[in-house]
């Protein structure tokens, strides 16, 4: 079953912490975000296999863009 983070806010990406192929654990940070000249964290909501990164340094994101995609 595929586990999708979206973006929370307009923004544009600071850095992936995260991997094709990472395992993470819930609440481990995955991608790290500025909005509104402030940095926001996005956590790993449970433990996941990363299946596909949708996002770079530097990319500019809607709010609801997809950003990585989880495989249980």
């Amino acid at each position: 079953m595929a586990i999708n983070v979206e973006a929370p806010m307009v923004g544009k990406i600071l850095r992936v912490e995260k991997k094709v192929g990472d395992q993470v654990e819930e609440d481990e940070v995955v991608v790290v975000m500025e909005a509104m000249k402030m940095e926001t964290t996005v956590y790993a909501e449970r433990a996941a296999k990363v299946a596909e990164v949708l996002v770079r340094a530097g990319t500019q994101i809607e709010a609801g863009d997809l950003m990585v995609r989880f495989e249980e």
